[in-house]
């Protein structure tokens, strides 16, 4: 079973055969059953018959997030209801939530392309895999869950939360891998030490998405959970959901799956696309997607392709590690910032957690002020508190080009969470602006 589950494709020239077949299909398919994608490859100048090659991708219009919201509560349908078997929805933070609906196929592909995921970090039939995502109307517990069973590992489904059940369920069931979020998994690894469990524990991988990571976080979940291997999936619900796209072996990049999808990296400002290797936004365009094909999706991601094969040997083809979003950076006297940047200059210190939080204010005078609360590694000397802002601050200024008023806070102060950990606090959006 599980050699049916990697992809089959021997070159690049094989792929993108595949991707041009697949690229035809979607604009035939979106063009005769969604009003919405009519209109708009009209208004291009694009007929589906119009589509030769990959390069006429660039040809194509944009579809956005505001698309799927303006279209609820069942957006860029391009199936007849008898044929919808499945709805999931976004998080809905802002507005109205992004309805996704799916065909049978639509989550067999899923299914099939997650199990993937797990293949290529290791998991088997011999795993136990604990997972501690949302289940409900979000795609992440549905897609863990399904592409756990496809490849025959035993899948223990405890959900977010609940830390007493998670560490029974790590002791009582030697749990060998758990999927959750970055936050989630430090919090799991340190309460398993604080409890003393760590010898009671099975954990060898713990497979994690859903937010960005620091190279210092990655390290105290693997160190706290006895050297367990970590790997960053990816994904999102217009995309089907997570398992788009998983780190390898050699932990140097994220493989995605190229024969469901094509991934451009443009510049967000001019929507052009960037030299190979430079960073930009991530849009993708489905290539077999039944209720809801997507075309040139701005997803707001911002990362980068790597070029050439993988040392790992798959011609899938790769891009870094997610570096932040369009929509999550913030500007900070001129510059702008994206929070991993902040996760990189820290890394970099030692005896400075994971752990941190960026205020963002304005004084008296209008002045904006950049407050960056950071919190020390466990163990960490307590005394070198003033030694340590210091040096936070001077790295920041040399690399950012700004100045952060740097608090220290002792290990374990910092909330955590099963969720996304809120890292920025920008109150300077609350105030009035003046046109």
């Amino acid at each position: 079973m599980q050699k049916k589950i990697m992809p089959e494709f021997k070159t690049a020239d094989e792929l993108a055969a595949h991707q041009l077949k697949g690229l035809k299909w979607t604009v035939a398919h979106a063009y005769d059953n969604s009003d919405i994608y009519r209109s708009r490859l009209d208004r291009a100048g694009i007929a589906p018959g119009a589509v030769n090659s990959l390069d006429d991708l660039t040809k194509l219009p944009f579809t956005t997030a505001d698309d799927l919201k303006s279209g609820y509560p069942f957006p860029l349908r391009c199936v007849p209801f008898e044929k919808i078997i499945r709805i999931h929805s976004s998080s809905g933070t802002t507005g109205k939530r992004k309805n996704i609906c799916y065909t049978q196929k639509d989550v067999d592909d899923w299914t099939k392309f997650f199990a993937r995921a797990y293949k290529m970090a290791g998991v088997t039939s011999q795993d136990r895999v604990q997972i501690a995502v949302g289940y409900g109307v979000w795609t992440a517990g549905a897609g863990f869950q399904s592409a756990c069973e496809k490849v025959g590992a035993m899948a223990l489904p405890v959900g977010p939360g609940n830390v007493d059940m998670q560490c029974q369920f790590l002791v009582d069931l030697q749990a060998t891998v758990l999927c959750c979020t970055a936050s989630m998994g430090l919090l799991m690894a340190e309460e398993v030490n604080k409890r003393g469990l760590c010898d009671k524990i099975n954990i060898k991988k713990v497979i994690y998405g859903s937010e960005r990571s620091s190279v210092t976080m990655r390290k105290k979940i693997s160190d706290l959970f006895g050297g367990a291997e970590l790997f960053d999936i990816t994904g999102m619900t217009e995309l089907y959901g997570p398992g788009a796209g998983i780190e390898c072996p050699d932990h140097d990049c994220i493989h995605y799956w190229g024969d469901y999808y094509i991934l451009e990296i443009l510049d967000p400002d001019t929507l052009k696309p960037v030299p190979e290797g430079e960073w930009g936004e991530m849009v993708v365009t489905t290539l077999c997607k039944e209720a809801v094909p997507l075309i040139r999706y701005r997803t707001r991601d911002i990362t980068r392709i790597i070029p050439g094969q993988c040392t790992c040997g798959t011609i899938m083809p790769r891009h870094s590690r997610i570096k932040g979003r369009t929509d999550d950076m913030f500007k900070f006297r001129a510059v702008n910032i994206y929070p991993s940047n902040i996760d990189s200059i820290l890394s970099e210190i030692p005896d400075v957690g994971s752990e941190y939080q960026i205020h963002l204010f304005r004084d008296d005078s209008d002045r904006d002020i950049m407050r960056l609360i950071i919190e020390l590694s466990e163990g960490a000397d307590k005394t070198a508190n003033t030694d340590m802002a210091a040096k936070v601050t001077q790295l920041i200024k040399k690399k950012l080009l700004v100045t952060p008023k740097v608090e220290v806070a002792d290990y374990g102060t910092l909330p955590r969470s099963e969720r996304k950990s809120k890292r920025v606090f920008d109150s300077r959006l609350q105030e009035d602006s003046i046109v």
